[in-house]
């Protein structure tokens, strides 16, 4: 068994710009998408045909999931906005795309059990998962799954956890980082015999052209403006 190091992404939210930029940098890589490709952005066609090329394996996130649905009482007022616009701008290869995604996925690699969704093991749309509210929790994840590295998206806020049953990590958010750093936000995973490592990694890219492609499209400014703060 040797190692093998894999490119965990998520919450890319339709921003093509940073999407290239992430993809660009884990060149050569696997890379495995934990929902929430589109909502809030300019370019949710893009990013999927994007994703599609490089063959990631994906799972569906919330917005992904009003996108297709149609769902959007979960929402504030402007997510739900972009959602039905997103829904309305969505072509035949995309909606077919994000409605064939599983909620989550159970896989083997190197050795390593990995079990991956975008919300938690109990709900896997929507709760928001941290190590400040869940690191309690992290250890029956583990073991409820049967598995020995666990990712998680959905918080926009990446972290990495260790315990005595195994790893929980969250990679961040791609497109609409929320930790103050407003860089692209991934995680490289490294695996073999000796167990995982999880290197988070920031990624700068073309805000500017992101930010004008939400205006362009009269999308909420607020949106525009957030992807400057990482906020």
């Amino acid at each position: 068994m040797g190692r093998t190091t894999v490119a965990l992404i998520s919450d890319v939210h339709s921003n093509l710009e940073a999407l290239q930029a992430v993809l660009a940098e884990a060149e050569g890589l696997d890379v495995y998408c934990l929902g929430d490709i589109v909502g809030y952005g300019a370019s949710p066609n893009e990013v999927v045909r994007a994703l599609i090329e490089r063959r990631a394996t994906c799972l569906l996130g919330n917005h992904d999931n009003a996108a297709i649905s149609g769902d959007v009482k979960e929402f504030n007022p402007r997510a739900a906005m972009v959602a039905v616009w997103t829904a309305g701008k969505l072509t035949s290869e995309s909606t077919s795309f994000l409605g064939s995604l599983p909620r989550d996925r159970s896989l083997v690699l190197e050795g390593t059990r990995m079990y991956l969704a975008h919300g938690s093991p109990e709900d896997t749309l929507w709760e928001y998962v941290s190590p400040e509210t869940h690191s309690d929790l992290f250890d029956y994840y583990l073991e409820k799954v049967g598995a020995d590295v666990i990712a998680l998206g959905h918080t926009h806020v990446p972290f990495s956890w260790k315990g005595g049953r195994g790893r929980v990590f969250n990679p961040g958010s791609v497109g609409q980082p929320r930790d103050g750093d407003n860089r692209a936000s991934y995680a490289l995973l490294t695996l073999g015999s000796d167990g995982s490592e999880v290197e988070i990694r920031r990624v700068a890219y073309d805000i500017d052209g992101a930010a004008k492609r939400i205006s362009a499209a009269g999308l909420p400014e607020y949106l525009a403006a957030r992807l400057y703060s990482g906020r």
